[in-house]
């Protein structure tokens, strides 16, 4: 890895603030003390700003070379996880209960270094960079409203990266088409009929009901898919009754689908609904079925991919460059923005043998990132903004 001399010369920069946000973590739609902190930070840059919706910051850096440009998106997610950090470190979580066990903390350090360089190279460029500091991508309602905002309008391409344990510090991964699942939440509401549970047939049973449709929600998988698509439909919560000696009156299933095609997402979700309804009037019940939208597939532009892969492949080795990394059953709200946009979203790796706690699973409380790969990432968000400002690419 040979990063560029100007992304190195802000290493330090990069790792305290790093640090900074890994030890004041917030969760989604509450990431108040984060936005106070990156405002701060643009300011000391004299980058321009604005909140987009209550927790997301928007800034921008416009270039002050002569002639027409284009617009370049530049994506960090901002929210932490509500878990405990379990590591001992000196950047250990100030915020109990709250921990980057993610990586979101890296990305917005990565995202504010990049964008002190881009601020100055100003005289390099015309255009405009887009700075999103997005909050709850863990909650699927963050990039909406920056597209809701109108900021993708205009835009020629966006760009974001993720850390991962799956790779080793030192790779990137960056691959053409489907990386990540949609994710659809949903609720299922049983209405039956309550009564003595020595007189089960008086009663309408809830909780038998909404067991049978678990059952069934899984022959969606199992009979209805084509073996060769991947789709998950997991229910995580059920809730019933309120006394052992009572047939249960009403019931709540809460659960997730995930799949990588829009026309089998559609088909998950619609057997869902049937499922439920149909299996509740079977035994003289009704359900009422919700489903929110968290996010839609991510599939990366494949030209998006080659441009930033020749970006890259000026300051890292090919073989280091991955072109296949394996799809996620887990879901990013970037997705939102590459429906609307072309561009692509690239994979970090972050995991060194010398500190196992790179290794751990997200979502995991010991989970912690190889600080030194993250001067990839800050050197691709520059190096690609500055490539799609001055080449001009068609959108």
């Amino acid at each position: 890895m040979t990063v560029k001399p100007y992304v190195l010369a802000e290493k330090a920069y990069l790792t305290d603030l790093r640090r900074h946000f890994h030890a004041h973590p917030e969760v989604s739609l509450k990431e108040y003390e984060t936005c106070k902190k990156i405002e701060g930070e643009l300011d000391s840059m004299g980058i321009p700003h604005k909140r987009i919706g209550e927790t997301g910051v928007y800034g921008w850096i416009d270039g002050k070379k002569a002639g027409d440009g284009v617009t370049v998106a530049l994506r960090a997610d901002i929210d932490a996880l509500a878990m405990e950090d379990l590591k001992e470190v000196p950047y250990h979580s100030q915020n109990a209960g709250v921990c980057h066990a993610c990586g979101h903390d890296a990305h917005t350090a990565t995202l504010l270094t990049a964008a002190k360089i881009l601020k100055a190279k100003e005289n390099e460029f015309s255009g405009q960079v887009r700075l999103f500091f997005q909050q709850a991508e863990e909650i699927g309602q963050g990039a909406r409203q920056f597209v809701q905002a109108g900021l993708l309008d205009g835009v020629t391409r966006v760009f974001g990266a993720h850390v991962t344990s799956h790779l080793d510090s030192g790779k990137i991964s960056l691959t053409a088409g489907p990386q990540n699942a949609s994710c659809d939440y949903f609720k299922i509401q049983i209405h039956g009929k309550g009564a003595h549970v020595s007189t089960p047939q008086l009663g309408v049973d809830a909780l038998y009901i909404a067991s049978q449709i678990v059952v069934q929600l899984q022959t969606i998988v199992s009979r209805n898919t084509d073996p060769l698509e991947t789709v998950v439909v997991g229910v995580g919560k059920l809730q019933a009754g309120t006394q052992y000696n009572i047939v249960a009156e009403h019931a709540v299933l809460e659960g997730t689908t995930r799949s990588f095609l829009p026309e089998v997402r559609k088909f998950t979700n619609d057997r869902v609904v049937r499922i439920a309804k149909e299996t509740a009037a079977l035994y003289g019940a009704e359900a009422e079925v919700e489903f929110l939208d968290f996010a839609a597939p991510l599939v990366n532009d494949a030209k998006a991919v080659e441009e930033v892969t020749a970006v890259t492949a000026e300051f890292l080795p090919r073989e280091d460059i991955i072109s296949d990394f394996q799809k996620a059953l887990g879901a990013d709200d970037f997705a939102d923005y590459l429906a609307v946009t072309r561009g692509m979203y690239a994979f970090v790796g972050t995991r060194n043998s010398k500190d196992p706690h790179t290794a751990v699973a997200h979502h995991h409380g010991l989970f912690d990132v190889d600080e030194e790969a993250l001067l990839i990432s800050c050197n691709v968000y520059v190096d690609y903004a500055l490539w799609v400002l001055n080449e001009k690419p068609e959108a």
